[in-house]
Parts: C-alpha cells; structure tokens; sequence
C-alpha cells in the first residue's frame, strides 16, 4: 500500500466496497424504476397515496408503500422493512417556507425471539420480528409520536398464524388491526405487510408499448398475488393545513390554501460496515443519503430516461429551481412517450398507442406535438386575464419548443391552478382561454416533483354510480357532458374531482390517465380540441373518443380493497391460489369483513357511457383486406356496428340487427378502404356504448 493512502481515500475506498457488497446480497425486485435502487429493494419507493379519507372527511390518509413484488411464499426469510434506513414520509404546505413542513419519520428494529429454528414462527415466538419508532418533525422541531410500534409478520399460512404451534391468533384480521397505532395528536399509524394495491401489465408496457397487447395475448397484472409493505397515516386536516385550519373552514372546495404536496424516500447512511466475527453482523456510519424517492407515479419509471435516473432519486422535491428545469425539464415540456403518440415521429411503430394522438393543430394554431410551441405564441392581449399574464408565467410558458408547458409541466411539478384557461370549455362559448367551468386546483408553486392535494375537495363515495377510477378525466367528461354538470360555469362539486392527479386515491388507473394526458385530453378540456375538430361542432370527436376509450387492459386491482383503515387489502398468504382468484380464496385467507367487491362502483370511462354492456374488440389492428369484430351483449338488444372515416364520416354500416345477450363475431371485408385511420363505433339501442380506432394498411 502507498504511503500517501490517505484516510479519505480509505473512507471512499470503504463506501465502494460496501455498496458493492451491499449490491450483490439483495434480490432484486419488480417497480425498479431506476438502476440502483433495482439492486435496494428494502429501500425502494413503488407508491405513493394521498386522498381524502372516504369514511372520515376530516382525515386524509397518506400511504407511502416499499420493498415491490414480494412474494408471498418467500421464506424462510420474508421481507419486510429494513433497519439502517430511514423512511420518510415528506408534506408541503406553504409556498413561503423552505424544505418540509412537515415530516413523519419511520426507523425499524428487528429481533429473533428464537433463534433455534428454521421456522419464521413457532410456538408464539417470531424471527426478524419488527417494531418501530415514528417521529414527526412540524412547527420546526422533530418529537417521537409513537415507540415500540409493531409490525404485523408476514401473513406465511395459517398454522403460523392461527394454530396453537404459531401465533394462536384469531385471523390475520385481528394482528392487522391490533397493529394500528393512535398517536396523542390524533394520527392513526400502521406499518407492515398488505396486498400491492397498484396494478399494470408491465411485460406488455416494458415491450415497446404494447399495452393494450397487439399479439392476440391476454394482457396480465404482474403485480397480481404480490405483497409490499405499508405506512400507512391517517392524520387530521388541521394537522397538516399551513394554519390549523379545520376542513369545514376552508371557504370553498377548491380552496388553495389547503393544498399540499406529498412525497416519500427512504435514506441510508454512506458506509456500510461488516464485522470481523464473521457473523454477518453489520453496521453503518457516515452522513444519511437519499437513495429513493417517489410522489407523483411514473415520473422517474417513464417521464425520466436513464441517464438521470439515480440522479434523480438523489434529490429532493426542493433543490434549485431553475436546475431542476435546465436538467429535467425538457423531459416534461417534449415528453418521450408523445412521440409514440405521433404518426410523424414514431407513432405507426407502436400500434397499441394507436388511439393516444395529440393535437399538433388545435383551432387551427396550436401544436402540442414535440418540438412545437404549444401556447407560446399567445400575444400580451390574449394572456390578459389568463395565470400567463402573472407571475408564473415564466413558469407555464417559458419557452418556444416547449409545448407542454402548460398541461404535462404543471400536473408534476407545480400543480394546477383555478385560473384561466385552466378551466372547463363548460362556458367558454369556443374561446379556449376565456373563463370556464373550474374543476381543479392543487396549484402549490414550488418546482419539483410532489403528489398534489387540495384537501377541500370532497370525496367521491366509492360506492356512488358516478365513482371512476378515471379520477379528474372523468370529472372533466362530467363537466363537459352531463346536465348536472354542463349547463353552467359556476364551482360545482363534480364527482371524482378528488382523484388524480388531485392526489392519488388507491382505486385510480393511474396508468391509463397519466398516458391519457400525454396524448392531449386535459388540452381537450380546456376547450383546445384534436385536429378532426370541425369549427361550430362538438369536442367529441372521434379523436377524444379514443383516447377517452383508450386503457392498457389491466384497470383494476387483484383484490378487493379494504373499505376502512388503512384500506389496503391483507397481504397474501404464502399458502394462497396460485390463480389469484379472489372468488376462491378462504374467508380467513383473504376476505377482511370491511371489504367491499373489486370495481363495485360503476366504470364510466367515456362520455358519460357505463361499461360493460357493450365489450367489443377489432383485430388484425393494423388491418389489410379483412377484420373481425368481437363482441359480448350483456343482454338483448338492438346492435349497430358503424364505420367512420378520420373526419367523422359514415363509410357503411357493417350490422344492425337484435341479438339476444351473448359473445359474437363479426367479419367483414377492408379491401376497398384507403389507408388511414377509421373508427368502429357500437350502438345498443341507439346509444353510444363503444368506439373502436383502427388502421388500414
């Protein structure tokens, strides 16, 4: 060794073969949005949540959720949170501040109640047993809230759980429920394993876009039968508004002083240190780097390339603004996946996207495609009036080449204001930036990437017939198009206008809205229509029809979901249906007596339209000579099967006759079509039930 080895050089020297170490004994995972955090599970951030509490509307519940694709029946060492680490859950309240305002710190200790077996549970006792301790840090000074917190073990079958030779418990129910914790300030706190509540078809998304698949292949939840591991808070609003204020004072439902901003990571310490003794044994030193974050979903999995992946989890929400914007804000402003949503660009490469268009000539003078100036271009008399004219407008407009400034930019990293023409085209009479029908504002102007919630909106009931997984997509289509709704421009309480990206509820189809908005529909909201708009008709053109039809073929959860604190689901059992069919589980194995149904609430995904009474698919899709429709009639009716060209236009009828409730198959002859885009629309009974986009070749 060289003399001039310094000690620092031995420090970096030390923190390499560590995190080496470190590396090589972790398995990896699924979620793995970014390099190195693949090789971290037990510090991998996959969701946040944030919404308000459907049963208690003076409570939001927070969850952070970590450690992505547990498998149930992964003993003997199961996993769950790590020590080492801390995991924090991170809220912004105020503009004016600097850093959190408010922090919930977790740190986990583990504990082998009997080393002498092999058996993760035996006769009561417990391996890897984990408690915690939480602190929150609020009003400039941290203060421990709860000791010794316990994390229910991993629900491993039930002769561990329930027999005399494990926990004797009486369900995994009761150690779930045993193991929420009241806090003296009124929080209700759980820690441990649950159901991954996400849900998404990642070979197909993973494979070039291929979601809905274009093979003929059924399209899979991998997430499907896969736990991870919870904290979940339920906390009183005036815990968390900038001045203890009460959700009954907010003085109206879009009040934007009770808008904050949610964000969760998971931090270790610089060094690593093993033992000489050869047990294993470890410890840690040094500085506490983050090393995961998370809060709006997708941002770093599918907005971010991989060049600035780690980097990105390095930060936090509240580094230089304007390095932020020069590092990533191209990324937003000409989002990747808009050009697969391009016909110019990549688009006919990916045909599973081939609904997602965006507008590149709305009205005739605006493009939102890559590259062009979206609303740039606006004189100073048109910005009058509009948040373009104020002091964020360097913000919403910064640039030419910059298009989605003003829709992709703000959902992720400022929010979005009751301002014009952030509005409705409920009211507008055509003009895009005049005053319109308010529907959203989780506006909180601080640059960086945060889940967004305006705490006065109400909540939707889940068990409302207006309830959508669809969040503000849905309540946009309700504000454009339901007499409720759409008759007047004054601040209405639309259903789901407390979904995202107004926060993040657990039943959101977080996936399909946020693939949704990068094709355009929040600018068709707006009033700034697709290109196949024609001047003086309606903003329902068969463009927005399908994109508002669009969805990847995965669009709810495994399971059920819990209807009360902290509303996921228990964690699957090591002993459960390979088939992960909820149906077939034991109620002891997997039924909480506070469950309600998978999707109970009524799906409207497009314009008002329920679903499925109509289910209907096309292929081949690109199509040559010939193409067949597939369909199911949920009982007799009048069907009509039309065909229409990109403008709107009727090019034939392909059926119109009764059908008793059933599945069909239509085939029918494409020869004689030009090549370009058409639209199969399905009619039951004179209604609009399903629009279909296709191409010929």
């Amino acid at each position: 060794m060289k003399k001039h080895f310094t000690i620092k050089k031995f420090k970096n020297f030390v923190a390499v073969a560590a995190t080496l170490l470190l590396s090589s004994s972790l398995m990896a995972s699924s979620h793995r949005e970014a390099p190195l955090i693949a090789y971290d599970p037990l510090a991998d951030n996959t969701d946040v949540y944030a919404f308000r509490d459907p049963n208690d509307a003076g409570k939001i519940i927070i969850i952070a959720n970590y450690i992505p694709g547990q498998l149930p029946e992964d003993g003997p060492v199961y996993e769950n949170f790590g020590e080492g680490i801390r995991y924090e859950i991170h809220i912004k309240n105020s503009a004016d501040t600097k850093g959190d305002d408010i922090t919930y710190r977790f740190t986990f200790k583990k504990v082998n109640q009997d080393p002498t077996t092999f058996f993760h549970i035996r006769l009561g006792a417990e391996n890897q047993k984990d408690t915690y301790t939480l602190e929150r840090y609020s009003d400039g000074a941290w203060k421990v809230i709860v000791r010794d917190g316990v994390v229910p073990p991993p629900n491993i079958g039930p002769r561990s759980i329930q027999s005399a030779v494990g926990l004797n418990a009486p369900d995994y129910q009761t150690l779930m429920r045993n193991a929420i914790k009241t806090t003296a300030s009124g929080e209700k706190v759980f820690a441990g394993p649950v159901d991954d509540p996400f849900f998404a078809d990642l070979g197909g998304i993973f494979d070039l876009g291929d979601a809905p698949r274009t093979d003929g292949t059924q399209p899979q939840d991998h997430l499907k039968c896969k736990n991870v591991s919870t904290l979940a808070l339920e906390i009183p609003i005036e815990l968390l508004q900038k001045n203890h204020k009460t959700a009954d004072e907010a003085k109206t439902i879009l009040d934007p002083d009770y808008v904050i901003g949610v964000w969760a990571s998971a931090s270790r310490q610089r060094i690593k240190v093993l033992n000489a003794r050869g047990d294993g044994g470890e410890g840690f030193i040094g500085d506490w780097v983050q090393v995961s974050r998370l809060g709006m979903p997708l941002d770093n999995e599918a907005i971010n390339p991989f060049g600035v992946k780690d980097y990105w989890n390095s930060l936090s929400p509240y580094q230089d603004a304007n390095a932020q914007i020069k590092i990533f804000g191209n990324y937003f402003y000409n989002p990747e996946l808009a050009l697969y949503m391009d016909d110019a660009q990549f688009g006919t490469s990916v045909p599973a996207l081939k609904a997602l268009r965006i507008q590149k000539n709305s009205l005739g003078m605006f493009g939102f495609g890559n590259g062009q100036n979206g609303l740039y271009g606006l004189t100073p008399a048109q910005k009058q009036g509009t948040v373009f004219a104020g002091p964020y407008a360097s913000l919403l407009l910064p640039g030419p080449g910059k298009p989605r400034s003003v829709d992709i930019w703000p959902i992720f990293n400022t929010g979005v204001p009751n301002q014009r023409p952030f509005q409705l085209a409920t009211g507008k009479n055509g003009d895009p930036l005049a005053e319109g029908k308010p529907f959203i504002n989780n506006f909180l102007p601080i640059v960086g990437d945060m889940l967004r919630l305006n705490m006065a909106v109400p909540t939707t009931p889940r068990n409302s017939k207006d309830f959508s997984p669809l969040g503000l997509i849905q309540a946009a289509v309700l504000g454009l198009t339901d007499a409720r709704f759409n008759t007047n421009k004054r601040l209405q309480n639309i259903p789901n206008m407390d979904g995202f990206p107004n926060g993040r509820r657990l039943e959101d189809d977080a996936i399909r809205i946020e693939l949704q908005s990068v094709s355009g529909v929040v600018l068709a909201s707006l009033g700034l229509p697709y290109d196949d708009y024609v001047a003086g008709g309606s903003l329902a053109t068969p463009d927005l029809m399908g994109v508002l039809q669009y969805h990847t073929g995965v669009d709810k959860n495994d399971t059920a979901l819990a209807s009360t604190f902290p509303y996921e689901q228990t964690p699957w059992s090591g002993k459960h249906n390979c088939d992960c069919n909820y149906a077939a589980q034991t109620i002891q194995d997997r039924k909480m007596s506070t469950a309600v149904p998978v999707n109970s609430f009524a799906e409207t995904s497009n314009l008002g339209l329920s679903s499925p009474e109509v289910v209907a698919s096309s292929f081949p899709n690109p199509m040559v000579n010939t193409n067949t429709i597939k369909y199911k009639l949920d009982a007799y009716a009048n069907v009509t099967i039309s065909l229409y060209d990109a403008k709107g236009q009727l090019v034939k009828v392909l059926a119109d006759e009764k059908k008793t409730a059933g599945v069909y198959t239509l085939n029918w002859q494409a020869q004689n079509l030009s090549g370009g885009n058409y639209f199969i629309q399905i009619s039951k009974n004179g209604a609009l039930k399903q629009t279909i986009s296709v191409i010929k070749q």
